[in-house]
């Protein structure tokens, strides 16, 4: 992994909030949010918050007793998703998912969406692991393979045709880059986790029209990011390519396509 792999800044945090948000990630907000709503939790972190997609389910599932801290290792997200959800019940803090500033036993719940495929997986579950009281539960999920993810394989085959000698493969290499379910369930039990279950789940993913899909994947994920260190002014070209070849599967208007991901309930 890269650098760039982990930067959201300039536009992304608004673009990935206003397109990929609702494409790929609101679905399984809400997944998770029910899942962790079920276990009465009082004291919830987020790690890997983002935009605060996740935050505003847990906001609208969780009771108003409910302490939700909500982290991010980029500031430009966390200030994009503070000035979305201006709630007292929720504080918004930078931190790195390595080394949490939080005390052992702090929380009775953690939960990370579509994050911990960036993480050093053995360093972030041990301090997940530290920062719970005994018998609190650890909640996330990871993308499965990029071949039953719909758009996003879709985008990832545009980018490829137009920079063939050195594609840009950001979602294959780490997005969709960490599906092994037993390998997920070692890495979690290695960590001291006791139970741990997981569960694919497979949902719709919806977008208003092929180029909103587009839009959201091209420009408002790190992929941005990887095609315009090969060539900035071909972002456009990708985003046209990307939405052409989505089009072509499902049509130019509402478009309608799978996403499929692993659920992992550790405790």
């Amino acid at each position: 992994m890269t650098k760039a792999d982990t930067v959201f800044s300039g536009s992304i945090p608004s673009l990935y909030d206003k397109y990929a948000g609702p494409l790929i990630f609101a679905p399984y907000a809400e997944d998770l949010a029910e899942r962790l709503a079920a276990l009465n939790p009082t004291r919830v972190l987020e790690i890997a918050a983002g935009t605060g997609i996740v935050t505003r389910a847990l906001v609208r599932s969780l009771p108003a007793s409910v302490d939700i801290v909500a982290t991010d290792l980029n500031q430009p997200m966390l200030d994009h998703a503070a000035a979305q959800l201006p709630s007292s019940r929720v504080t918004w803090q930078q931190a790195d998912a390595h080394a949490l500033p939080f005390a052992d036993g702090a929380f009775d719940a953690v939960i990370c969406q579509f994050g911990v495929m960036f993480f050093d997986k053995r360093r972030a579950y041990r301090e997940v692991r530290r920062v719970l009281k005994p018998r609190g539960h650890f909640i996330f999920n990871v993308w499965d393979k990029l071949e039953y993810n719909d758009f996003t394989a879709l985008v990832t085959a545009a980018a490829v045709d137009i920079f063939p000698d050195d594609p840009p493969l950001f979602f294959a290499r780490i997005p969709h880059g960490y599906h092994d379910k037993d390998a997920i369930v070692a890495d979690v039990r290695d960590a001291g986790f006791a139970n741990v279950t997981l569960e694919t789940v497979t949902l719709r993913s919806v977008a208003p029209s092929c180029r909103d899909a587009a839009v959201g994947l091209c420009q408002g994920t790190p992929l941005r990011s990887e095609i315009e260190a090969r060539d900035a002014s071909k972002l456009a070209e990708v985003t046209d390519a990307g939405a052409a070849r989505i089009a072509a599967r499902f049509g130019s208007g509402p478009v309608d396509g799978m996403i499929q991901a692993h659920v992992v309930i550790a405790s």
